[in-house]
C-alpha cells in the first residue's frame, strides 16, 4: 500500500491492525507516541506515591492507592500496544522503549516534573492533570490504531474516576477553614500554567501534531484541546470558590470563548531539556528501581521459561 492509499484508508476512518502494511513514519510515530504515553502513566505515579503515607484519612490513602494502581495497569496497556509495532527493523520491544526513557532519549508528559508539595496538589493533579489527559485521551479513543484505540476505552473510563477524586479533595478543602482553601489556590496557582502545558506546543510550533492529525492518531489539534479545556475549567474553579491564576483571562463575546495569556513556553522548553524541578530526580528514582529490583524481572522471566517448557 502507497503513502496516499494508506492516508485515504486511514482518513475514511478504518483500523490499522498490528499485521497490515503500514508506512515506517507512520509506525515511528505510533511507536513514539504510545511509548512516551506509557511513560507518562508509570512517571506519574511517583508524586502520588509520595503522599500515600500522608493522605489525611484511610480513605483518602485507599483512593489513592487504587489510582495509582490504576495508573499502572494503564502504563501496562500502552507498552503491551506499543509493542505490537515492533517489526524487527524498528524496535517497539518493552526494554528498548523503557531504556530510552531511562537513558532522556524518550520524553514523557512535562507535568510530571514538578513535585507535589502539598495535600492540596494531589487534589490539583487529579482535577487538572487528569482533566488535561481525559481531554488529550478522549479522541484517541478513535484513533486510526486498533490496539491503541482499544486500549484507550478502558483508559478513559479510569481516569474520568482520577478526575472527579481530585475534584473532590479540593472541594472538601475549599468547604474547609480558610488554611484549607487556601492551600486548594496555591495549589490552583502552581499546576495551571504546567496543566495547559501538557497540550503541547502551539500548533504553529508542533512538528509532529499536524503528520498525526493526518494520519488520524490524534484528532484535533494542541491548541483547540487546550482552548477547550480552558473553557471548562473556568467554571470548576468559580464553583470550588478559587482563581485561576491569569490576569489576562477573561470571556469573548465573539468568539464565545475564554481569552487567557500566553504560557511560559520558555519554562516549558527548559523542562523538556531536563532542566524542570524534577526531572533528575524522577528519571534517578525510575533508574534505581531498575537496578534494584531487575531480581524480580528475571525471576518471572525464568519463571515463564520454566512453565513453557
Amino acid at each position: 500500500m502507497n503513502q496516499d492509499k494508506f492516508l485515504e484508508y486511514v482518513q475514511a476512518e478504518n483500523k490499522v491492525e498490528p499485521k497490515d502494511v503500514m508506512p515506517d513514519d507512520y509506525r515511528k510515530l505510533l511507536v513514539r507516541q504510545i511509548s512516551q504515553h506509557a511513560h507518562s502513566e508509570i512517571v506519574g505515579m511517583l508524586p502520588e506515591a509520595n503522599w500515600i503515607s500522608r493522605a489525611p484519612t484511610l480513605r483518602r490513602k485507599m483512593a489513592l492507592l487504587a489510582k495509582i494502581q490504576d495508573e499502572a495497569g494503564h502504563g501496562l496497556y500502552l507498552y503491551a500496544a506499543t509493542e505490537t509495532l515492533n517489526n524487527g527493523e524498528i524496535a517497539a520491544d518493552r526494554d528498548s522503549t523503557y531504556n530510552d526513557m531511562l537513558s532522556g532519549k524518550a520524553k514523557y508528559s512535562s507535568i510530571f516534573n514538578y513535585p507535589a508539595l502539598s495535600w492540596a496538589d494531589i487534589g490539583a493533579i487529579g482535577w487538572l492533570v487528569d482533566g488535561a489527559a481525559i481531554m488529550n485521551q478522549v479522541m484517541l479513543m478513535g484513533n486510526s490504531y486498533g490496539p491503541y484505540s482499544r486500549a484507550m476505552v478502558r483508559i478513559c473510563k479510569e481516569e474520568s474516576f482520577h478526575q472527579r477524586q481530585g475534584y473532590e479533595i479540593l472541594m472538601t478543602l475549599c468547604r474547609g477553614t480558610k488554611e484549607q482553601k487556601n492551600l486548594a489556590q496555591e495549589a490552583l496557582n502552581r499546576f495551571w500554567w504546567p496543566a495547559l502545558m501538557m497540550f503541547g506546543p502551539n500548533d504553529a510550533d508542533s512538528p509532529n501534531s499536524q503528520k498525526s492529525m493526518n494520519y488520524r492518531v490524534k484528532r484535533e489539534s494542541n491548541d483547540d484541546l487546550r482552548q477547550r479545556f480552558v473553557d471548562v475549567t473556568v467554571s470548576q474553579a468559580e464553583f470550588l470558590g478559587l482563581k485561576i491564576p491569569d490576569e489576562n483571562l477573561k470571556w469573548n463575546e465573539e468568539t464565545q470563548h475564554y481569552d487567557f495569556g500566553e504560557l511560559p513556553w520558555d519554562e516549558f522548553m527548559e523542562v523538556l531539556k531536563g532542566n524542570g524541578p524534577c526531572n533528575k530526580k524522577r528519571l534517578e528514582t525510575k533508574r534505581k528501581a531498575q537496578r534494584e529490583h531487575s531480581w524480580v524481572k528475571d525471576a518471572a522471566m525464568a519463571y515463564a521459561g520454566k512453565q513453557t517448557n
